[in-house]
């Protein structure tokens, strides 16, 4: 069996959610001939390390108990660069001002010849081609379908399953935290600022809920896409952005009295007609960009395949958790 080594660097929802996927799939992992042993964990305030792997259920417990996971004072960058493994998790918070500290551990990976699979935004945003060209410096894969549609797949699907095609054009609901407010206000005639407190006190949205409903997380995901799927080579600067603060319920029941919903929609294709944005649009009730709730979906238009709908959670620790865990398994069948 091969034994692969990880570390995870952030212990927040996402790295926690990991090292619970781990857990719970180890039988799973094992039956694909994969061993895989968390040998390093940090966060802000250190680390805790061991050679022959972690024990994840006391550091997910001491996380929770202590706020920390830290067992010694060595830092994310120290783990990086001095502890023996092959693949980095970068799971830190995204950070559209300049990457960091994401941007840095991953530039560290990749020079350290380590492979990196991230949930993080923000660097992929601001520094996509930089970073998948330090990559093939290093010779490792970096692995991102975590940073646009939680466990909806949209990379690995363009990637993989509609390898052939071209993809003309992507349009989609990539932010489930605007998604459940627009749904909402739609189904019970709330006004937006009703719909935000109620999504705040469910944790929906954040206490500082900007970056969701500005559209700067939509904006984001659709960078990345922009840059994997079509080789646009843009910047969250190069979107046009329009949240959803200003819609209010009089214009919704307009839209529903023509048969219409109010989503925000991210849309992304290239050529003579390229176009990135993010923006509320009107869509048809029985239009598979529809979804309610805080689900996500994406509609890719392509050439041969015509088009092709995916629709799932885009956010939760577990199903983050389940796209960081699909990269990491794809890197260890290609590398190991």
């Amino acid at each position: 069996m091969k034994t692969v080594k990880l570390s995870i660097i952030g212990f927040g929802a996402v790295g926690q959610g990991v090292a619970q996927a781990i857990l719970q799939k180890k039988d799973n992992l094992a039956d694909m001939d994969i061993n895989l042993v968390v040998v390093a964990i940090s966060d802000r305030t250190g680390a805790c390390v061991e050679p022959n792997g972690v024990d994840l259920e006391a550091a997910i417990k001491r996380k929770k108990e202590k706020g920390s996971v830290a067992t010694t004072d060595l830092t994310s960058l120290d783990v990086i660069r001095d502890i023996d493994h092959n693949i980095v998790l970068d799971a830190t918070p995204t950070n559209i001002e300049d990457g960091e500290p994401g941007l840095t551990y991953m530039l560290e990976a990749f020079r350290h010849g380590r492979h990196v699979v991230t949930s993080n935004k923000g660097p992929l945003a601001l520094k996509y081609n930089m970073l998948c060209d330090e990559a093939h410096k290093g010779g490792v894969q970096f692995r991102f379908e975590a940073t646009v549609g939680g466990a909806m797949p949209i990379l690995n699907l363009a990637r993989d399953a509609l390898a052939g095609n071209m993809v003309m054009s992507i349009e989609g609901i990539l932010n489930g935290t605007c998604n459940y407010i627009l749904s909402r206000m739609t189904e019970e005639s709330l006004s937006y600022k009703q719909v935000l407190g109620e999504a705040q006190e469910l944790g929906i949205a954040e206490t500082d809920p900007s970056y969701d409903v500005e559209g700067i997380d939509a904006a984001c995901k659709l960078v990345i896409l922009a840059n994997s799927i079509f080789k646009m080579n843009v910047t969250y600067d190069d979107v046009d952005v329009t949240g959803i603060t200003k819609i209010t319920p009089e214009s919704i029941s307009l839209a529903g009295a023509e048969g219409m919903v109010i989503k925000l929609i991210g849309e992304v294709r290239d050529g003579d007609d390229a176009i990135i944005k993010v923006v509320p649009k009107l869509v048809p009730k029985n239009h598979p960009l529809a979804v309610g709730g805080t689900l996500n979906v994406a509609l890719l238009r392509t050439d041969m395949a015509g088009p092709i709908c995916v629709e799932g959670r885009g956010a939760g620790s577990m199903e983050t958790a389940s796209a960081v865990l699909s990269d990491i398994i794809a890197i260890c069948k290609k590398e190991f």
